[in-house]
């Protein structure tokens, strides 16, 4: 209570209260951005909206106070409790993107003042903070010339290594920062790594964690902007003056480089305005041209394109072979989520249902996949080598990844066997292209296998330890001892015979399932109604419609079945044919 005021929090995901504050805001000169929590003053006895404030986990936005409160303090008091609850949710450093005619508020509440543009400013209330970040990059300044590159490699391509070669010819020290955010297909470690993997050849390269201050349009709110289209120049401006406040003095960089940009027009100006303002700072900026390829130009997003493609091949030359293992990784994850995302499928989770599963459903799956993500990278780095890694390596780690799985799944088991199977294929290929430069199937199997023999078998009493035992079955790791002879011989060209159909997938599903002996069925229904479920996918294949997909569904539900055997294989096969087009 605030004397005859009092603040009071609002669920924006009500319809008629978000209207509201979007109305109040309006009044206001704002608009509503996204918040995850939004607090607003009213008088005790009435529920007209006088003041409004949000939280975006540590960033304050759309804040607004009316004309009638305006000196009495109250935003003073609603800063306060916005700033208070951002500490109970566990942020320690709180920020804001305002208006520059509002940073004395700001600063009475211990803000200070992070970088500037004519349309905004950024601020922040921390203990640490940003000058934390400043003393780690000044613990890594040399003496000399130094310049910067900072970059997202997303992923690392040709073009990166190019321009990080170039650029460390030109100044004693090179310090490379790696965009810390986290919005990109590959995640934050995985770009580090690829970065620190991909310079470790150029001795004068100095390879910096990033930080969360690099401002880009995800990051930056646009709610007090009268015009959308100031906000790329403004995101810009204030990303640039950061850089000029900060960074550049930690380093000691006096120049920075940059790779010039025909394609995309936000980046393009990006480099034109760093050309206008960092010269007037003493930074020198250094544009270099684009590598190209065959008269195109080498670019993150035309690798992300081929990956999307599941098309490697296309990808491979666009890359140093350092960045190749995190390639091989996320068609690996790539892969689940295709599986996943296929729909309808019987008795399994997709986006119309949870399938014969009352424990999972498309967010969970989506959580142990993102779990998993770490533990690809690991195995694809273990594979790239001359020699095999030994298999109780790929066991040990097939363990820790499965604890890691189940602890973001609380204990449900997602992914187990598709972390095994891909696992495996993961290693051989990595271990294949390093060799060969070539992803062969023969090869691929050979490995394999390999690696399957040295793996200890584990009598741990599971479901599909039971049925194998039961009922003589293959299981999984006998089809990999195999070399996963069916998958490479019918599932396989099955599947790549089928490329531009858009039931690929539900198609290949079908023909695995009428041929596989799924442990997973087999537990849930028996032996012999698992035999009538393979006939049930082979005359559903032959009659295909998704029609009676979506029957078939309703069907194995009914009875409990779920062919998760099948859909590990389908997402195998889904990544080997990525790799091997």
């Amino acid at each position: 209570m605030y004397g005859d005021y009092e603040i009071q929090t609002l669920p924006l995901s009500l319809g008629s209260t978000r209207k509201r504050v979007e109305h109040f805001l309006a009044e206001n000169g704002l608009r509503l951005d996204t918040v995850d929590y939004y607090a607003v003053v009213t008088r005790v006895d009435d529920d007209q909206i006088l003041a409004g404030g949000g939280l975006d986990g540590n960033v304050i936005k759309c804040v607004a106070v009316s004309d009638e409160l305006r000196g009495t303090g109250m935003m003073q008091s609603l800063l306060s409790h916005l700033l208070s609850t951002a500490r109970e949710r566990g942020h320690q450093q709180v920020r804001v993107f305002t208006k520059p005619s509002n940073q004395d508020i700001f600063a009475s509440l211990g803000f200070k003042m992070l970088a500037a543009a004519p349309q905004a400013i950024m601020m922040e209330n921390a203990v640490g903070g940003l000058t934390d970040y400043c003393n780690y990059l000044m613990g890594l300044r040399r003496p000399g010339k130094n310049g910067m590159i900072v970059m997202n490699a997303n992923p690392f391509t040709q073009g990166h290594l190019a321009l990080v070669e170039y650029a460390s010819s030109q100044v004693n020290t090179l310090y490379v920062i790696v965009v810390k955010e986290d919005c990109s297909r590959f995640s934050y470690t995985s770009r580090l790594a690829m970065v620190k993997n991909g310079c470790s050849h150029v001795r004068n390269a100095v390879v910096c964690e990033g930080s969360d201050y690099a401002i880009s349009a995800a990051t930056f709110p646009t709610y007090f902007l009268k015009q959308l289209s100031d906000a790329s120049d403004t995101q810009i401006l204030l990303d640039l003056d950061l850089c000029v406040r900060h960074l550049a003095p930690a380093l000691g960089a006096t120049v920075r480089f940059v790779g010039n940009e025909p394609t995309d027009l936000v980046t393009a100006r990006y480099v034109e305005l760093m050309q206008q303002h960092l010269p007037q700072h003493g930074i020198d900026v250094v544009v270099m041209p684009r590598v190209t390829q065959e008269g195109q130009v080498v670019s993150a997003s035309l690798v992300r394109g081929d990956l999307h493609d599941g098309d490697l091949s296309h990808a491979i030359p666009l890359v140093p072979h350092s960045t190749l293992p995190y390639l091989l990784s996320e068609l690996a994850r790539q892969a689940l989520e295709e599986e996943l995302m296929t729909t309808p499928k019987p008795g399994l989770v997709d986006e119309h249902d949870n399938g014969s599963h009352n424990d999972m459903d498309i967010p969970l799956m989506r959580h142990s996949i993102e779990a998993l993500r770490p533990s690809f990278d690991q195995l694809a780095l273990l594979g790239d080598s001359r020699l095999l890694p030994p298999s109780e390596y790929i066991q040990h780690l097939g363990v820790v990844s499965e604890q890691k799985m189940l602890q973001a799944t609380h204990g449900v088991n997602t992914h187990r066997g598709a972390l095994f199977s891909i696992g495996l294929a993961l290693v051989a290929a990595s271990h294949t292209w390093h060799n060969e430069h070539a992803f062969k199937a023969k090869a691929l199997r050979q490995d394999i296998m390999k690696l399957a023999h040295g793996i200890v078998p584990a009598n741990n009493g599971s479901h599909g330890y039971r049925a194998v035992e039961a009922h003589h079955v293959e299981g999984a790791l006998e089809m990999a001892r195999h070399g996963y002879q069916r998958l490479f011989n019918e599932w396989l060209p099955f599947h790549a015979s089928l490329n531009g159909d858009p039931y690929r997938d539900h198609k290949t599903l079908l023909l695995i399932m009428s041929e596989l002996d799924d442990t997973n069925v087999i537990h849930r229904v028996g032996y012999e109604m698992a035999q009538a479920v393979k006939r049930e996918a082979l005359e559903m294949l032959k009659h295909f419609s998704i029609e009676g997909l979506e029957a078939m569904n309703r069907s194995f539900v009914s009875r409990n079945i779920s062919p998760g055997g099948a859909a590990d294989m389908l997402s195998l096969t889904i990544f080997i044919d990525s790799i091997t087009k």
